[in-house]
């Protein structure tokens, strides 16, 4: 029954599956590099267009609310039209959206164009990570696609480099426009990303996953696998799609509910702070290309917080990985919250970057790996759509609760929410999460 599946396991990392990997982490890059930039977006073009703390929130939750519909929708499509086909086409709507943010008159029309830029990255983000999930080898699959979300730092580094040298000097809109260019370019070099093989059996199309898994093969100098005799692919696809609702029933719940905390929570507490992080050290007294300046130190903090979640995940497993991460993420929170100096402020906000990040590719890597190929990008999908409500209720929290106690105490208590919320994402997974390295993805969501 598993064919495909079984020869993808046993498989190497072959060129073929780096060159995808490659291809796909550009276009998330430059995704991370649009997110990146909204937050020195936020605090420039609130001075230029003198915009209270409430409407500066709603810039930020707008491109949210759109993330929120580009996942739900685009898990399901991917599930109905592929992977590939998703991760072109919301590429290209976020590019193109993020190109024509630049060009807003007022402020009405940024926040639609905003809108429209994270139903793009919203949609393409789960249908990516589903991907390389499918096309990796069991062994290096976490690790594959935490690699993945580490161009999401790379992103984040560029978006800061443009935040300290462009804006300051150009404006807010040279960085929009400045994002949406190579992100278009991306979404042109995707069209040679072939399908996933697991999604094209599991479509009746097993011909054409033969084909790809043998160009694997042959790359990697392994023999071909013994033919063996399976369902018919169209009665496996209707015996276990699911729905959104089935997700929620039987032995899929607990999978499901568990998700469901670990988006909402890391997309409120990320989305918290890193929108946030530059207007909050303005009101803190720090100069606003000073508040760039740190955002770029601790951004490149991230980098090792990927590829250190990326060995670890394999050696000791998904569930302590991300139990961890989210612990030192609260840990971090807590203390930048209570920063009072250059120093500190660097040094906790480094780390704060450091776990959040590796907590974030964690999750990415768990994701896709409890449910079956053909709800796979549904699942993951209606998990980072309800996640995402997390991401568009934070920005708008986040300057109530800092008006609230002031600027001398109001930022202590910003972090002390963020840590809060890390921490009980932290519990559950330790509670109630389960562990899927080394096995394959069938097995998983048997």
């Amino acid at each position: 029954m598993y064919h495909i599946a079984q020869r993808i396991d046993r498989l190497p990392s072959t060129p073929m599956l780096r060159k995808i990997l490659f291809i796909t982490g550009l276009g998330w890059m430059f995704d991370a590099m649009d997110q990146g930039m909204v937050s020195g977006v936020m605090a420039a073009i609130g001075r230029e267009w003198e915009l209270t703390t409430s409407q500066i929130g709603m810039l930020g939750s707008a491109g949210m609310l759109g993330m929120i519909l580009g996942a739900a929708l685009s898990g399901m499509a991917a599930d109905k039209w592929g992977r590939r086909t998703v991760i072109m086409w919301t590429l290209v709507i976020y590019g193109v959206a993020s190109g024509i943010s630049g060009f807003s008159v007022n402020y009405t029309m940024l926040i639609i164009f905003r809108f429209l830029t994270g139903f793009g990255l919203g949609g393409e983000l789960p249908a990516a990570s589903t991907l390389i999930s499918e096309y990796s080898p069991k062994k290096i699959r976490g690790r594959n696609v935490i690699i993945l979300e580490s161009f999401w730092a790379w992103g984040w580094i560029l978006a800061a480099l443009v935040a300290y040298l462009l804006i300051p000097v150009f404006g807010w809109r040279v960085a929009l426009w400045v994002g949406a260019v190579p992100a278009l370019f991306a979404a042109y070099l995707r069209r040679s990303v072939p399908e996933s093989p697991r999604y094209l059996e599991s479509s009746g199309k097993g011909d054409e996953a033969d084909r790809l898994i043998r160009i694997m093969e042959e790359e990697a100098g392994v023999e071909e696998y013994p033919h063996e005799t399976h369902l018919d692919n169209r009665e496996q696809d209707i015996k276990v799609r699911l729905s959104l609702a089935e997700l929620w029933s039987g032995r899929y719940m607990r999978s499901t509910a568990v998700l469901w905390v670990i988006w909402f929570g890391i997309n409120f507490g990320y989305y918290g702070f890193v929108l946030w992080t530059p207007s909050l050290l303005v009101a803190q007294g720090f100069a606003l290309v000073k508040s760039f300046e740190f955002t770029l130190i601790m951004c490149l903090a991230q980098l090792p917080g990927y590829f250190s979640a990326a060995y670890l995940v394999e050696k000791i497993g998904r569930k302590p990985v991300l139990t961890i991460y989210f612990a030192g993420t609260a840990l971090a929170a807590w203390l930048f919250g209570h920063g009072d100096s250059t120093t500190q402020i660097l040094i906790y906000g480094s780390l704060l970057y450091f776990f959040s990040l590796g907590a974030w590719g964690c999750v990415y890597a768990y994701t896709p790996e409890v449910y079956p190929t053909v709800a796979r990008g549904s699942g993951t999908g209606w998990a980072a759509a309800f996640g995402r409500i997390g991401a568009f209720i934070a920005p708008m929290v986040v300057p109530v609760i800092y008006n609230s106690f002031g600027d001398e105490t109001g930022f202590g208590y910003v972090f002390a929410l963020l840590t809060g919320v890390f921490a009980f994402v932290a519990i559950v997974v330790a509670v109630f999460g389960k562990e899927t390295m080394g096995k394959s993805l069938e097995e998983i969501s048997e």
